[in-house]
């Protein structure tokens, strides 16, 4: 008999909010945390917003010397880590040895070290050898980053990185679903995070032309999903991480339960390198296949988070399959892309989408789309338009799309 596998912490950095309290507030009110680029100057680029996590001080999980070794991402996992462990009632200084040894990490990440390698790569060909750093390799390793949050908190049970382009986190969480509830541990901390906000990553994604160019000034309606007038995704930064655990296992420590994961499926179009499949096809399937795992019925569904980054396919593309997936029952089903206010976050969307889906159960309370303004007349579903709203949810389904024709989505249940 497979076992229950429950969330029992939340920690977010998201550019519209540090810590869940104020990250769920903000995006509730539908508060964007998109603005124009700060830590470089964006001057030479067409697209010059993006979702930065502006208000964070890495100084308060490490020192300047460490800062200097240590990419962006690992002092934002370091402290969504913190707060997940905090909100699920986790006190290290009480563990013993078998504690330290069973609790693992599984995270999802694009790349990680997106920004440290750049500045590796400028020491090295402005001739400048004798300064690169000695931890240029093992810094700019994607695998490093669940190193190291094992290594802040003291956690020898597994540590991984699943980089698997956008589904990454999504992906990451679905694997510790399913080895806790087959009964190979009993508890992760998993989750996602990326920080791309880069010189180099925004022009690679300009020649790609898959970024807005119209609103340098007028950054809060750049990310804006379903709309006629979209023109593509806001590159952006931030974590959230998840405790996930096996029901007895958090019953008997006392936790409080945030919402149930009951389902996960993941296929891949084998289509192509960065654009998806038109049709829908594999997208669709991979919805189907996480609500057969769940055992939930496309009636049941009241709640799907989106992937909505935006871009001109992939909204088409998306709504197509959950109205393939849904048959009649799509339209009336309430959705909504926490993009439109954060950005897109690349490998940590999938965590995003879960964390706000979790929160949505909880509360019983749908977070919007903002900047509603010009729906594509191919975006015809319920986009929960520019204001949220209350409803008591029971299922909800986060959904992921990633470069490479990947496809991943993700059950959750309200906890009864």
């Amino acid at each position: 008999m497979l076992r229950r596998v429950v969330i029992t912490g939340l920690g977010a950095v998201s550019p519209n909010g540090i810590g869940q309290k104020e990250f769920w507030k903000n995006t509730c009110k539908g508060i964007s945390g998109i603005d124009r680029i700060t830590s470089f100057d964006p001057v030479d680029l067409a697209c010059q917003i993006a979702g930065e996590v502006t208000n964070f001080d890495p100084s308060l999980y490490y020192s300047s010397s460490d800062l200097k070794k240590l990419p962006r991402t690992v002092p934002l996992a370091v402290a969504a880590t913190q707060e997940a462990l905090a909100n699920a009632g986790i006190d290290l200084d009480s563990f013993s040895e078998e504690d330290f040894e069973s609790l693992g990490v599984l995270v999802g990440s694009g790349g990680s070290g997106f920004d440290f390698s750049e500045k590796q790569f400028e020491i090295f060909f402005s001739k400048q050898k004798h300064k690169i750093s000695p931890y240029a390799i093992s810094n700019s390793l994607v695998g490093m980053l669940s190193s190291e949050i094992s290594i802040r908190f003291g956690l020898q049970g597994r540590s991984h990185v699943i980089s698997n382009g956008c589904t990454s986190s999504s992906d990451a969480l679905g694997y510790a679903f399913n080895t806790i509830r087959y009964g190979q541990e009993d508890w992760f901390v998993s989750g996602g995070v990326e920080s791309c906000v880069t010189p180099a990553m925004m022009q690679g994604f300009e020649r790609m032309k898959v970024n807005p160019v119209n609103f340098n000034d007028d950054p809060c309606r750049g990310s804006r999903p379903f709309n006629r007038d979209r023109e593509g995704f806001v590159l952006a930064e931030g974590c959230w991480m998840i405790i996930l655990e096996e029901l007895e296992h958090a019953k008997k420590r006392g936790a409080e339960i945030i919402a149930e994961l009951v389902g996960y499926g993941t296929t891949c179009d084998a289509y192509h390198r960065v654009a998806i499949m038109p049709d829908g096809k594999q997208s669709s399937r991979a919805l189907r296949l996480a609500m057969k795992d769940a055992r939930v019925n496309e009636e049941e569904v009241d709640y799907i988070n989106f992937h909505g980054t935006s871009t001109l396919l992939n909204d088409k593309v998306e709504t197509l399959a959950v109205k393939n997936t849904f048959n009649g029952k799509a339209l009336s089903i309430p959705s909504s892309s926490t993009k439109s206010m954060v950005g897109h976050p690349q490998g940590a969307s999938g965590a995003l989408g879960v964390s706000v889906s979790a929160l949505s159960l909880k509360n019983g309370f749908m977070t919007p789309t903002i900047n509603m303004e010009n729906p594509d007349p191919e975006c015809d579903m319920d986009y929960i338009s520019n204001v949220g709203r209350e409803k008591r949810l029971d299922i909800a389904i986060s959904n992921c799309i990633s470069f490479g024709s990947k496809n991943s989505s993700i059950v959750l249940k309200r906890f009864e």
